[in-house]
């Protein structure tokens, strides 16, 4: 795929979304750390539900530790994996009292050793908490990467490594939700959504593999 090309897909889901952002709910950075960890193999709106309860009662690193492990789990019981995920909400949420005054820190690294967050997750708080123009790369991103050719590569870091390479630099703060809401909504796993797609005539997965519609 050719650099004209890139652009005018870019171009495309932009003006297609103009103003693309998580479908998670968050009042703060703080909250936005909160529900990018709960969202680890849950869906957006099953979290959402969850915060609705919990970030009027705890919006704060203080107001969690406050509500302890067991305080915690009985609001996110909903979500899979919550027993790990308080944990390391608990623990983070330590360090950051403790290290950062209670504030969730800019850098990849600090945020790197908070307890649940990896690289992926400290992309999406420096892109979308503090506007970056980092691109986490996730299932959906990866899957729209390889299909239709934008940033092939064997494994996330691979793709998110060629998108920084090859994604304009008008295009880098907003590629993340372009592609992640591609993924989800037209470019899907089992049959991609070919015949409502903006960037069709542009995609190089061969016809071939397209779904009929």
């Amino acid at each position: 795929m050719n650099r004209e090309k890139r652009r005018a897909i870019f171009e495309r889901l932009r003006a297609q979304r103009p103003r693309p952002d998580t479908e998670l709910n968050y009042q703060s950075p703080f909250e936005l750390l909160v529900a990018v960890v709960l969202s680890a193999q849950a869906t957006d709106v099953s979290v959402n539900k969850a915060t609705a309860k919990l970030f009027p009662v705890a919006p704060t690193p203080e107001a969690i530790l406050e509500l302890g492990v067991e305080g915690l789990k009985d609001y996110i019981q909903t979500i899979g994996l919550y027993n790990s995920k308080a944990n390391n909400i608990i623990k983070a949420c330590r360090i950051l009292v403790d290290e950062h005054d209670g504030e969730v820190p800019r850098d990849r690294a600090s945020l790197e050793k908070l307890p649940g967050v990896g690289r992926k997750t400290a992309n999406v708080i420096l892109n979308t908490a503090f506007g970056e123009p980092t691109i986490a790369v996730d299932t959906h991103i990866f899957r729209v990467c390889n299909r239709t050719r934008i940033a092939p590569g064997k494994d996330t870091q691979e793709v998110e490594q060629r998108l920084l390479r090859v994604v304009p630099d008008e295009f880098k703060k907003d590629a993340h939700h372009w592609l992640i809401l591609h993924g989800r909504y037209t470019c899907l796993a089992r049959k991609p959504r070919c015949g409502s797609c903006v960037i069709e005539d542009l995609c190089e997965l061969p016809m071939s593999k397209r779904p009929e519609y």
